[in-house]
């Protein structure tokens, strides 16, 4: 059951956890099942069922309210003989601030598309079950079934706490399913007459995690299922204080049936505390049904000890082989994404994709067990690629598809093509078909779905081009440049730098619904948006760049691209402004006090102002130590030192231009006191600043009204000081 992808968040990396990079369709499709489950309410007369939306455009003109009326594609799941595709898309509705999450279905051939869900109905995650005669899915945190109309809706689980995803096992006769249970002691443990007490008693790290206080932890549970209902679970990790999937976006990838349906694979990090704070070292855990045991796989050759992330698992079809993502070093969270297969009779592993020069970010086995279908990002676009176990020994995975867009997720069907989630720069998600077999160098993509077609027919998107241009260092930097709608090369158009959070986060075609490249472009100007040093998709040495040297080269490769575009025709260079979120926010205080006036106006998001606070502050201690190079107070490391030589809070006294701090009160990854000590810091210099801070938004911005209101500020401020006063 892939979980497709909502819009990347461009640039708003919680850094770059793993996720982003692994299986960036689980993190967003969680987002809204999320928004979905806890704000979409039955239909009444007061608040009618949110669904598919009309706009008015005139102009063509992408605006805030075009990108919220747009459905956004999420979980989909192909049919056993590969005839149909069941998806969510979610609908949000700006008046109520709230959403909704839908069923809908079509064939592969992107005919016979059906709705669902009834009115006020949310459900989500859907999956084919009884040999494809029923769609289970969830709805009010339980497992339902209906037929493949929409009819016959019956509840089948009723689990004390509710099921946070789930997956039958290929018998049919069990269900996978995760769970949260109590993590720790409240305060009312400790002391039962104080039931009411808001305090929290902390003795150990990671009591906050991205936007919760961690009170519990996801656990995998088994069932048997008669057909009828889903019978008493069983805790695989009972009595065991450890999170599987892993927060915070780990979902059902990261646990996996065998296809005797005899044994269940988990992903695992089996650390708590300070040790968990400080180590991405998980493993892949085998857990035998019969006997009630587990088997670190990863720990299987004593000689091959892997100290990074290891991720989602995936059996064969013939069950000979297990495979798994894996990265190689431990708190380094930005490593190498490989694919490695483990014979299962003989326990030996190796990377299977040994030459592919860049992250595995998804896969999926062929029919046949001999090989897989990747996503990887590679110079800019997101392809999918085919690659072979029989094949030379250390050959590459071979490209299949080709063109300015990205992928985001693949599934294979019964007949070998493969449904795939796709966007670009210039339009959101929709499912395509894509042949396996075909002539010609690269495979041509068949449409399924037109989910936002009768809104872009409305707009007009800005040309998206693609330039290499040289670095301070002699290397070649790509860089893409979206113009305006309507672009008149004889007028000058004001432009904007976007700085990618991440850091090491790519900058490929993805589709944003803040950080919109079409909405700035629509509102006259000039994007550019560099592909900077600490960017997956152009090797290792470019990707890991980044690390420990913050304000070092990427930083030049930021003020090379702005310049190197400042010298169009076209730029009016004394309109230039900068904008980013995460480390792109870090990016902007940073230059904020290094940009020797080229900029007019800043606008940070959700970033990086005084870094000895951030090490302290932030949860994953092995980001910092990774990415800064260790503790502000070891002042025999010459590499920490750099880094917080390099805060950019040092360098208030050289700033001179209008700043915009944005800021989540829920972002527990850096916290909202860097937004609002730097807007403190503008101010009392005397510079023009504005704050906008969201009491109940994270390191994103989820809610409908505070993304209109965050697209108007946004706006405001750049017009005001990169647009002629009339």
């Amino acid at each position: 059951m892939p979980l497709a992808a909502l819009p990347k968040e461009g640039g708003e990396g919680l850094f770059n956890n793993f996720m982003k990079t692994t299986d960036i369709m689980t993190l967003t499709a969680a987002l809204a099942l999320a928004a979905s489950s806890c704000s979409a309410p039955e239909k009444t007369e007061e608040s009618p069922a949110i669904g598919r939306q009309e706009i008015a455009a005139t102009d063509g003109r992408m605006t805030p309210e075009a990108l919220w009326a747009m459905g956004r594609i999420g979980a989909y799941a192909v049919s056993p003989d590969g005839k149909q595709v069941a998806y969510t898309v979610t609908y949000y509705s700006v008046k109520e601030n709230k959403s909704r999450t839908v069923i809908r279905l079509t064939d592969t051939d992107g005919q016979n598309a059906a709705l669902l869900t009834p009115d006020g109905a949310s459900d989500a995650e859907p999956a084919w079950i009884k040999q494809g005669t029923k769609l289970a899915f969830l709805n009010g945190g339980q497992i339902w079934e209906m037929n493949a109309d929409g009819s016959g809706r019956r509840k089948l689980s009723d689990v004390e706490g509710g099921v946070d995803g789930f997956k039958f096992s290929p018998d049919g006769t069990k269900v996978l399913f995760m769970s949260q249970v109590k993590y720790g002691e409240r305060t009312a443990d400790i002391y039962p007459d104080l039931d009411k007490a808001s305090g929290r008693i902390v003795d150990d790290l990671m009591y906050k995690h991205w936007d919760e206080w961690v009170q519990t932890v996801p656990h995998p549970f088994v069932a048997p299922f008669d057909g009828n209902k889903v019978g008493e679970a069983k805790d695989i990790l009972r009595d065991e204080p450890y999170e599987s999937p892993m927060k915070p976006f780990g979902s059902m990838e990261q646990l996996a049936w065998s296809p005797a349906s005899d044994k269940i694979a988990y992903t695992c990090r089996k650390k708590t505390g300070l040790a968990y704070a400080l180590s991405t070292d998980s493993d892949i855990y085998l857990y035998d049904l019969k006997s009630g045991k587990a088997e670190n796989l990863c720990k299987a050759d004593p000689s091959d000890r892997n100290e990074g992330y290891d991720t989602n698992p995936q059996f064969s079809p013939d069950g000979r082989h297990i495979a798994w993502q894996s990265m190689e070093r431990d708190g380094y969270e930005s490593d190498l994404n490989r694919l490695y297969v483990m014979d299962l009779q003989t326990r030996k592993k190796h990377n299977a994709a040994s030459a592919f020069p860049t992250n595995v970010d998804t896969y999926v086995w062929n029919g046949s067990s001999d090989g897989f279908y990747l996503i990887g990002t590679w110079h800019g676009t997101t392809q999918i690629y085919r690659h072979s176990l029989n094949g030379k020994k250390n050959a590459a995975p071979v490209k299949i598809t080709d063109g300015l867009h990205d992928y985001a997720a693949i599934s294979l069907a019964k007949d070998g093509r493969l449904i795939a989630m796709r966007h670009s720069m210039s339009r959101a998600d929709e499912l395509y078909a894509v042949p396996t077999e075909f002539e010609g160098q690269y495979a041509e993509a068949a449409p399924l779905t037109d989910e936002n077609g009768h809104i872009f027919s409305k707009l007009e998107a800005g040309r998206v081009e693609e330039r290499w241009i040289g670095t301070t260092d002699g290397k070649r930097m790509l860089v893409w440049v979206v113009y305006p709608p309507q672009f008149d090369p004889k007028k000058k158009y004001p432009a904007l730098l976007f700085c990618e959070g991440g850091p090491q986060s790519p900058l490929s075609q993805f589709w944003s619904y803040r950080w919109n490249f079409q909405i700035m472009a629509a509102h006259g100007y000039v994007v550019v948006a560099p592909c900077r040093r600490g960017m997956p998709g152009f090797g290792t040495e470019w990707n890991e760049a980044v690390s420990g040297d913050y304000g070092g080269q990427c930083m030049e490769d930021y003020l090379t691209a702005i310049d190197e575009v400042a010298k169009e025709p076209f730029v009016d260079r004394d309109r230039l402004g900068c904008v980013g979120a995460s480390f792109g926010g870090y990016s902007v205080y940073w230059l904020a006090g290094h940009h020797n006036k080229r900029f007019k106006a800043f606008i940070a998001h959700d970033g990086i102002f005084n870094m000895e606070m951030q090490y302290l502050e932030t949860e994953e201690k092995w980001f910092a130590n990774w990415d800064m190079g260790g503790a502000y107070w070891d002042k025999d490391n010459a590499t920490a030192q750099r880094t917080f030589a390099n805060s950019p809070h040092r360098f208030v006294d050289r700033w001179d231009t209008p700043i915009l701090c944005i800021h989540g009160e829920k972002d527990y990854r850096i916290l909202a006191n860097q937004a609002m000590a730097a807007f403190d810091a503008a101010k009392m210099r005397g510079i023009p600043a504005r704050l906008l801070i969201f009491p109940d938004e994270n390191h994103w911005v989820l809610k409908p009204q505070n993304g209109i209101l965050w697209q108007r500020t946004f706006f405001d401020w750049l017009d005001r000081w990169l647009k002629p006063q009339g």
